[in-house]
């Protein structure tokens, strides 16, 4: 059998409730004492902290200016990513013979968590704007290439066959037959991405970096503030789900378009 769904309404009043537990939990283990208020503040001392950080500077910047700078490094990562990821996708589905060139390598190295190569790029790129972007990049990167890919095999065969029966070359087979059947899988891919992206960002930021959310979350730490490292928990918790809910609109109104 197949199990009913639960009404929206209802859906939003566990949700709630989670949420509430959570702040509950964190309510009574900070008024406890059991954890010291320096390493456990109230929800109060860390609102009006996070509060603060948006007119009072700290690591050199307003909590606003913090997120703008990890925005920026996030965008063109995971731009890059979509730039590449895509069209390689559509091509390893089109051609065999870069199927089989680029499959090993990409194997070997997705595997590879992008963490992993943030030393490579401290070496490389010190604490400028590339090495973060290179670690975004590698985060973003595999979704995005693996379900364009796999939207593109699903394509009917008939209709790549019928393209090429009407004269349609390679060009046109990819950009007008492949591509909008695979449109689907190639956004879901991007709402993987971005969120991997956007995690992986922040752990560049912790090492690689200069300024950032990440980077004021060390600096607090730094200074046994852990208030402030919880400002920049929520402030990444917010602007990661604003990322998604953005990129699901866009995949609903899709879904709508092709009457999914």
């Amino acid at each position: 059998m197949v199990p009913a769904r639960l009404p929206a309404t209802r859906l939003r009043m566990l949700s709630a409730l989670g949420a509430a537990g959570l702040v509950l939990f964190w309510s009574v283990a900070a008024a406890s004492g059991i954890v010291p208020r320096t390493f456990l503040p109230t929800l109060r001392d860390v609102l009006l902290r996070l509060i603060e950080l948006t007119h009072q500077p700290f690591a050199g910047n307003t909590l606003q200016n913090h997120l703008l700078s990890s925005l920026g490094r996030f965008a063109l990562g995971f731009a890059l990513a979509v730039a590449v990821g895509i069209p390689l996708g559509l091509l390893m589905a089109w051609f065999r013979a870069i199927d089989r060139i680029v499959a090993p390598v990409f194997e070997a190295v997705r595997f590879v968590a992008p963490i992993a190569w943030v030393p490579f790029a401290a070496l490389w790129f010190g604490t400028g704007i590339g090495g973060p972007v290179l670690i975004i990049f590698l985060g973003a990167f595999p979704p995005v290439l693996i379900n364009t890919y796999r939207g593109a095999q699903f394509v009917d065969r008939k209709y790549i066959e019928a393209s090429r029966m009407l004269g349609a070359g390679a060009w046109r087979g990819i950009t007008q037959v492949m591509l909008p059947a695979a449109l689907p899988s190639i956004v879901s891919g991007l709402r993987i991405s971005a969120g991997l992206g956007w995690q992986s960002l922040v752990g560049a930021e912790l090492i690689v970096a200069s300024s950032g959310v990440g980077y004021l979350m060390v600096k607090g730490q730094a200074g046994l503030s852990t208030a402030t490292v919880m400002s920049g928990m929520i402030a990444i918790g917010i602007v990661g789900s604003a990322i998604d809910a953005l990129l699901r609109r866009m995949q609903r109104a899709m879904e709508a378009r092709r009457g999914l």
